[in-house]
């Protein structure tokens, strides 16, 4: 072995086993222009081992910085993306996955990246009362990794984290519906019910939407419509509580779950028994 390659290994080994505060860097520690691309790399990946991402974070952003145009510049770039997301800084997170995206759309690496963006806005979706602006943000990037990467390995996940989110969404519409029909404001509620049966049917919130649907109707005085929510939730969901409750609500008023009428309740009733639903 060479004194110069003998000397050099030393000096990696050093600052790999490296340990302090300010972003990983060590008091006496060389300066990061005296290391390799790589060095620099298998610090960050050191780092993420040690569970300290935004130290890891730092050492990729300086590979890139220092490096622009080597190949370890496109690694430190997706990893950086990573070590973000890691430390739950999703905002840094979404900018050096977007700037991947931006700088190597056709590499492998590619799809990754545009999941990880996606996961900065879906790992911030939280109890349903909140602001839903993030849920429409990660089901618009969990659908550009569906539609742009559907033979990825992430393309799965995408789906149903897509799925989540959707649901999400319904779960809101349903949390208001709920409050303005215990306040009495039937037809507020009604409005919040509709939505979910028109624009969320696939999720696992519409029997109870129709359900609510019948509470709010009777309430109103509109039988048709009662009857037609009651008579599409006989016809998708019988075997629910949902529609015992509806079943007993309607009769116990001396009518049936039956299409009746001409309202949007009573085209989505002939759809669903063409099997075409909406």
């Amino acid at each position: 072995m060479s004194r110069t390659f003998g000397s050099m290994l030393l000096a990696s080994t050093l600052f790999l086993a490296g340990c302090g505060g300010g972003n990983g860097l060590f008091e006496g520690e060389p300066e990061l222009e005296n290391f390799t691309a790589r060095q620099i790399f298998e610090r960050g990946e050191y780092e993420i081992e040690n569970r300290a991402p935004d130290d890891a974070a730092f050492y990729f952003s300086e590979v890139e910085r220092l490096y622009p145009y080597s190949d370890y510049a496109k690694r430190a770039l997706i990893m950086q993306a990573y070590a973000y997301h890691l430390d739950k800084d999703y905002e840094n997170s979404r900018s050096a996955s977007q700037r991947f995206i931006d700088f190597y759309p056709t590499d492998d690496d590619a799809a990754y990246a545009q999941y990880l963006l996606a996961l900065s806005y879906y790992d911030q979706i939280d109890e349903v009362g909140r602001d839903q602006g993030l849920t429409f943000q990660a089901l618009q990037s969990l659908r550009g990794v569906i539609e742009n990467y559907p033979d990825s390995e992430y393309a799965r996940s995408s789906i149903l984290k897509f799925d989540l989110a959707f649901d999400h969404l319904a779960a809101k519409e349903m949390e208001v519906g709920r409050y303005y029909l215990k306040r009495d404001n039937f037809a507020a509620a009604a409005n919040r019910f509709r939505v979910v049966v028109e624009d969320f049917q696939t999720t696992t919130h519409t029997p109870e939407a129709l359900h609510r649907l019948v509470e709010a109707y009777l309430s109103l005085g509109l039988v048709n419509e009662a009857q037609t929510a009651g008579a599409i939730l006989g016809h998708n969901f019988q075997s629910t509580e949902w529609y015992e409750d509806s079943y007993r609500l309607l009769t116990g008023q001396g009518l049936e779950p039956k299409a009746r009428g001409t309202g949007w309740l009573n085209s989505i009733y002939r759809q669903t028994v063409r099997g075409k639903w909406l």
